[in-house]
């Protein structure tokens, strides 16, 4: 399953933003000290930029184009060109490098050449009442968006002693009168009051910024965790929208379709032309909402149902369809059902053994009177045969019923069934030559608990003796060995019976299903039971030539050390 890992901060973000992307709050006499960064600060930088570049564009086009009456009236016009000029090329310079991805802006390198440029304009195009050093107001406010609260506030103080530096000078020099200096200190005290005035403004967006920041993380990792809940969901599904375009689709649901690549926007049409008819088909209102229609999956294997749900309570809208291996389905509802009767045949078995017990020890008791005849003692028989018939069902489900947990152990495969060979042959006193087993001292480890091992073996090798041969002296070929291809270890029992019938194939392992006459049906059943507890598989095959092969696969005992 492959692993989820959500985005602790957005894809581009500046090394100088770690505060931003956490989403935690910080003091907030430290936050008011932090500037706007971000894509805000890069968009206060093209506006001002912009701003800029306007204002220092006029300046050198008035002074260039000589008006009548002119707009100002400069005191050295050759500086005041000069000045603009090189003041419109700067702000060029500055509106490129805010547009450029990745270039630093550098607010306060600009803030400076602002102040010295606007100030030498302001001294050059005719002081305080040209208007041009009113330009400092919206610059040096803007700039203050950009920079920590005391770079903002230092900015504020310099545009302001740079106004009354350049009064002074004009005052020094005879080309302004004393009451310039009004002027001059109205508009510092409006450069600082514009600068203290911005730092709230700046504040408020940084939290925006902050917020609409977290807000995309928790939305993108929302995203990604939904994407991967559905992904994951044992559950397949498949949105289409209304021109049956498939717009989601989960693995389980390709899987089901055949189809390895997921592919939204692709035609359901072109997915499954089966599936794509089945919703035509509901869409033009031929079935109920709660219809149950079915089709065969794409290898012909299973059948699948589906389930429809509008999105939009119409029909012709996206449609949410839900696939279901009805196959599946069908083999968890068999097992609960087994499941049942095994606990229903346990709770029986364990009443009528007395009774059955009771009944077998009468008749061994009325067998052993003198009066009893032929007649009687054929009727006796019946009886006994069939109390050790009931007996013999009675002891299987009761010891499939307290089955014990597993207590599995390496087991030298070739060495324990040589020994469970002789076992056999020395209990039931038959031929050697009917048990054939040749492992050649080849060294085969298998993980199994030894108990459940033997009664598996015992139920397999009593089948094929009593009815997997067609002869008294037809052998029984046990071997073992290594599967082709995952290297499975594995155990076999081949006889050369009439094999299975096809009336019992499909339900040779379920309790109580057998085709031979005396059979309780329940050996397989255990056996495979006990099979599936220790991880291990049993299975059965035709023999060539005629006969049955039942087969134990084991796990591979390396693979479950290390799961242990």
């Amino acid at each position: 399953m492959p692993r989820l890992r959500l985005s602790p901060r957005p894809l581009h973000m500046t090394v100088a933003d770690p505060i931003l992307a956490s989403g935690i709050s910080q003091p907030e006499a430290e936050t008011e000290r932090l500037p706007v960064a971000g894509e805000a600060a890069n968009r206060i930088a093209r506006l001002v930029g912009g701003f800029r570049l306007i204002v220092a564009g006029g300046l050198w086009l008035v002074s260039v184009f000589t008006l009548d009456p002119p707009l100002l009236e400069p005191r050295y016009p050759a500086l005041f060109t000069a000045t603009a000029l090189a003041y419109t090329c700067l702000a060029a310079v500055a509106l490129w490098a805010a547009w450029r991805p990745g270039t630093s802006n550098w607010p306060s390198a600009q803030l400076v050449a602002d102040i010295a440029a606007i100030t030498l304009l302001t001294h050059t195009g005719g002081g305080i009442s040209s208007g041009v050093g009113a330009v400092l107001v919206i610059l040096t406010s803007a700039g203050a968006l950009n920079l920590r609260r005391e770079y903002a506030l230092l900015a504020a103080a310099v545009s302001a002693l740079a106004v009354l530096a350049e009064q002074s000078l004009a005052f020094s020099m005879g080309l302004t009168g004393v009451k310039a200096f009004v002027p001059a200190g109205m508009l510092g005290a409006i450069i600082f009051l514009a600068t203290m005035v911005a730092n709230p403004l700046a504040r408020r967006l940084r939290e925006s910024e902050a917020l609409a920041r977290q807000r995309g993380i928790d939305l993108a990792n929302l995203a990604q965790l939904n994407d991967y809940v559905i992904q994951n969901l044992r559950e397949s599904i498949v949105v289409v929208d209304d021109h049956d375009n498939i717009r989601l689709i989960n693995q389980s649901a390709a899987d089901l379709l055949g189809k390895r690549q997921q592919r939204p926007g692709q035609p359901l049409r072109e997915v499954s032309p089966a599936l794509h008819g089945i919703l035509r088909s509901w869409r033009r209102g031929r079935f109920g909402p709660d219809s149950t229609l079915g089709f065969p999956s794409a290898g012909g294997t299973a059948r699948i149902n589906t389930y429809f749900a509008p999105l939009e309570q119409r029909e012709d809208g996206p449609v949410l369809l839900f696939l279901e291996d009805a196959d599946m389905l069908a083999e968890k509802v068999r097992q609960t059902k087994l499941a049942a009767l095994g606990r229903l045949s346990a709770s029986i078995a364990h009443e009528i053994r007395n009774p059955v017990g009771a009944l077998s020890h009468a008749g061994q008791l009325l067998g052993e009177s003198p009066d009893i005849g032929p007649d009687e003692q054929r009727l006796l028989d019946i009886i006994n045969v069939n109390s050790r018939r009931v007996s013999e069902i009675v002891e299987n489900v009761m010891q499939l019923s307290r089955r014990e947990d597993t207590k599995a152990e390496l087991i030298d495969l070739g060495r324990w069934v040589a020994d469970f060979v002789s076992e056999v042959v020395s209990t039931l006193e038959i031929d050697h030559r009917r048990l054939r087993f040749d492992w050649g001292n080849s060294p085969l480890e298998v993980r199994m608990d030894p108990s459940h091992l033997r009664q598996i073996c015992w139920n397999l090798c009593d089948n094929a003796l009593q009815f997997g041969s067609q002869r008294d002296d037809s052998p029984i070929d046990i071997s073992i060995g290594r599967l082709a291809g995952r290297q499975r270890p594995f155990l076999e029992f081949a006889d050369r019976g009439r094999g299975i019938d096809d009336s019992v194939r499909e339900r040779l392992f379920e309790p109580f299903a057998t085709g031979r006459e005396g059979g309780t049906g329940l050996g397989l059943f255990i056996s495979r039971e006990l099979c599936e507890c220790n991880r291990a598989a049993l299975m059965h095959e035709d023999r060539d030539g005629g006969g049955s092969i039942f087969r134990i696969v084991f796990a591979d005992p390396r693979r479950w050390s290390v799961t242990q």
